[in-house]
């Protein structure tokens, strides 16, 4: 297979999504070796001639901004930083997601305002080619002057130090590093700095979290699909002339998707006693569409940085300026990652009340949705376990963005802390999957109860593929385990 080739090209959140879904390995392309090479080179030169000071290439950091340091020990002085910076604690981070920050790292890296060796890019490379992930940990970083803690740990495995998985085993880096013949890094002036100072922490989250919350998305239009027709729901909500009155745009692709989903359907087709179904069934445009436009901003916002040189200084060898500012700052994805909470943990709650309605009784359905109630508790459990973890959620939704911790003796008097919004997006995230999961392990079951009408042909097909992994329930068993292949079945779904 080809590699991708690290370069100034647009990296879209699908094109990252098919790098990593294919396995795909990269290199740098000729344009950013030429330019990483013509940034060292002007950086040597500079920190030769330059008599004021370089903020973090001849200067200590933070506070210590104003502490010059010998050009003897300017390498001492990029190792000392990353060893010392190396703070995370905690749990792991997936090594899915460590994967993703070694690719945002190279790119961000690529451009050629950042100062580092090209020895230094080209082994990131090398990691993230052969499946050498150093480990990481979830805590520390206050998302300003960069994710320093963890990307410290993720640029241990550099100079010889920290820890690594390799094909799913943990080592110390250095004897990953001697299998294969890897010469440790020499940390050159300013390198160190260009490793932590950046957003790669919060951003490889958040270009995660985009991948599957636009899967959970899509999929959220069709578990609530086989919930309405369980329900013996109304079309007439996904009118489009409804939505082109209010032309919001995740609104009219909801609709239209509903549409679609449900064509051809005997349920949706017959005669309804009901003049209106409750808002969690007829809303869903609104609700799933303002989510999907939400999604898309934070996606906007996500691609702009992941397109970025995100360290400090920056370097314009071209203008023969080195400028100390404020790149790193997490401000950005701070914002839409709490954003992004919210919008998803959105999806999690109208998808829980539309599983309280299924088991209610109502519209000719059994309590409980078993043939027997009373002696059957039936799917009565099932609904406290999206209730509480809906309720996880709600108490998940409050923002992080809107705090600062002033620190580095007061040098860093406001910081993001973007990297906690990232981390807890991704606990919301993973529990919409599981409430998800479980409405459709309620939907399947009320459906049966329509029979002998049928959905539509691609609801009946999705349904039949979903039985392969859950069976009907005719009396009391061991729920947990159908909830979770339920959960399993929904993750499993690919998205084409």
């Amino acid at each position: 297979m080809k590699r991708h080739q690290i370069s100034t090209k647009f990296l879209s959140i699908e094109k990252v999504a098919k790098i990593v879904e294919r396995r795909q390995k990269i290199e740098l392309s000729q344009e950013a070796i030429d330019a990483v090479q013509k940034c060292r080179a002007y950086l040597d030169k500079k920190t030769e001639v330059e008599k004021e000071p370089i903020y973090g290439v001849t200067t200590g950091f933070g506070s210590l901004c104003n502490r010059s340091i010998s050009k003897e020990d300017l390498s001492a002085l990029q190792r000392n930083l990353v060893v010392s910076h190396a703070c995370g604690v905690g749990a792991e981070v997936p090594q899915e997601i460590v994967q993703l920050m070694l690719l945002m790292k190279i790119q961000s890296l690529s451009y050629g305002h950042s100062g580092v060796q090209l020895a230094t890019i080209q082994r990131l490379v090398d990691f993230y080619n052969n499946g050498v992930y150093p480990v990481v940990y979830q805590q520390g970083s206050l998302g300003a002057s960069g994710d320093l803690a963890p990307l410290a740990h993720l640029s241990l495995p550099l100079i010889n130090m920290g820890e690594v998985y390799y094909r799913g085993k943990r080592y110390p880096a250095s004897v990953i590093n001697e299998k294969f013949g890897w010469e440790p890094i020499t940390l050159q002036s300013k390198e160190g700095l260009a490793l932590l100072n950046g957003t790669q922490f919060m951003s490889s989250y958040a270009v995660w979290l985009l991948i599957k919350s636009q899967k959970l998305s899509w999929l959220a239009d069709i578990i609530g699909a086989v919930s309405l027709e369980a329900f013996d729901g109304r079309i007439e909500p996904f009118n489009l002339n409804v939505h082109l009155v209010r032309p919001h745009a995740g609104q009219l692709i909801t609709a239209a998707h509903f549409q679609e989903l449900l064509q051809g359907s005997e349920i949706i087709k017959r005669h309804k006693e009901h003049v209106q179904d409750p808002y969690s069934f007829r809303c869903i445009p609104q609700v799933h569409g303002a989510t999907k436009d939400s999604i898309q901003h934070v996606r906007d916002v996500v691609e702009t940085e992941i397109n970025s040189v995100t360290d400090n200084p920056t370097v314009f060898p071209d203008e023969d300026v080195v400028v100390s500012a404020g790149n790193f700052h997490g401000q950005p994805l701070a914002l839409v990652l709490d954003f992004l909470t919210i919008a998803m943990a959105e999806l999690g709650n109208i998808s829980e009340r539309r599983i309280y309605q299924l088991i209610s009784g109502k519209r000719e359905l059994p309590s409980f949705l078993v043939k027997n109630p009373g002696l059957n508790s039936g799917f009565m459990i099932p609904q406290y376990a999206a209730a509480s973890i809906v309720n996880q959620n709600k108490a998940f939704t409050m923002p992080c963005s809107t705090d600062s911790i002033e620190s580095s003796q007061g040098q860093e008097d406001h910081v993001s802390m973007g990297a906690n919004a990232a981390t807890k997006c991704y606990l919301v995230v993973n529990n919409v999957e599981k409430i998800l999961g479980i409405e459709l392990f309620n939907a399947a079951q009320a459906l049966e109860f329509r029979r002998p009408l049928k959905s539509s042909p691609f609801i009946e097909e999705f349904v039949k593929a979903y039985r392969t992994f859950v069976p009907f329930v005719e009396n009391d068993t061991y729920m947990h385990e159908l909830i979770q292949s339920s959960i399993d079945f929904v993750n499993g779904v690919r998205v084409e």
